[in-house]
Order: C-alpha cells, then structure tokens, then sequence
C-alpha cells in the first residue's frame, strides 16, 4: 500500500491535518432554528462519553473499507480496519498515531490539528472555536458542517446525525481539492468500561528505525 493510499484511507478518521482550503467569505449567522440543531447535537455529543461501533469508509475515489471503533470522550478513540488492510488508528488524547502492520510504518500527529478534536473535545461548544458553516435538513435528519475557526484556511469536516432518536451516523472530511472521504457508523452505541489499553498505540519498531513523521 502506498502512502498516499494510507494518507486517504486515514483522511476519514480525520487522522491526518487536513490541506488549506481557498479562504471563504464568513459564514452567515445561524437561524434561530439552526442554532437549536446544532445545541442538541452538542448535547447529545457531549453525553456520548464512551461508545463502540461498526464504521464503513468511502474515500473519494469511491474504494470502500470497513472496521470497529471505539471512542472515549474525552479525545480517546480507536478505529481498528479489517483485514487485509494493517492500519490501526488510535487517539489517546494528545496524539493520532497510525500504524501500517503490512508495510511497518507508524505515524504520529496532534488531536488538535484534526477535524476529530470537534467531537472529542470535554466541553463540546460548536458556537465557540467553531465555525458552522451550515446547517442542513435532510430526510431522516440533519448535517453540521465546521471547521476550526482558528484556522480558516483549513478543512472542513460535516457531521450527520439521525433524528428520533437523534444519533452520530457519520462524517464528512473534505479536502483542499474538494474531495472528501466519507465514514459512514453502520452501529454505534453506547458502552462504559472499555479498557484503556485501546486507545495506547506504541510506534512498534525498532529503535534504531528513524521515528516520527515519514
């Protein structure tokens, strides 16, 4: 597998920082009714402090992946793919690392330069450090799209929620060029006690293997 290939399969967890986007206009302000979408998805994503799950992945050139999560809020979360590919991703709070089993690399970036700190964070404020961009109504639900309102010039992710009852479904990561990966929750439910030992991932080579970014 290519590092390009991993760089997009890990595109939709969000793993990786995401390119700069051409600087937009400033969103317009939220309606009334969007804010109150976007106060209960904050809401609902605060209350969702430990879950596990099933994930599908689509990245832009339409290649499907699939594997298990894990999440535990605060900034923990796990995304084990299924066989044949080797990719693990783990947060533990300050890091995303990636390890590739069937090529031996392993890379590490911080939670905070990925779109994943949004809905990772303690205290999720999506009126506070975060730009909504919008809010959209679909059929059976609602999307919020954000990116870091520090960072303007970065990417995008949109979150999709399901209504009655509201639930996560799955998020969007769009990229510099306009193509986005796509991880749709085929299940996510809420769990408690999961061991901590999910969300450590150690770089597992040699010492004498240069580490660090590759």
């Amino acid at each position: 597998m290519t590092r390009l290939t991993r760089r997009a399969l890990a595109l939709g967890l969000a793993a990786l920082p995401l390119p700069a986007l051409a600087q937009r206009a400033p969103a317009a302000p939220l309606s009334a009714a969007d804010k109150a979408l976007v106060d209960r998805a904050a809401a609902y994503l605060e209350g969702l402090t430990e879950a596990k799950g099933r994930f599908v992945q689509t990245d832009a050139r339409g290649a499907m992946t699939q594997g298990s999560l894990y999440l535990k809020r605060p900034g923990k979360a796990r995304f084990e793919y299924d066989k044949p590919s080797g990719l693990l991703v783990v947060s533990d709070g300050g890091n995303v690392s990636i390890a590739d089993s069937r090529l031996k690399t392993f890379d590490a970036y911080p939670l905070m330069a990925t779109p994943l700190s949004i809905f990772l964070a303690r205290q999720i404020r999506l009126d506070r450090g975060i730009n909504v961009t919008r809010v959209a109504r679909l059929t059976d639900g609602f999307s919020i799209t954000a990116r870091d309102a520090k960072k303007q010039a970065e990417g995008q992710i949109t979150l999709t929620f399901s209504d009655g009852p509201l639930a996560l479904v799955g998020w969007t990561v769009t990229d510099a060029q306009g193509s986005s990966t796509r991880i749709r929750l085929t299940s996510l439910t809420k769990t408690s006690g999961l061991a901590p030992s999910l969300f450590v991932l150690k770089d597992p080579r040699p010492k004498s293997v240069g580490r660090g970014k590759m």
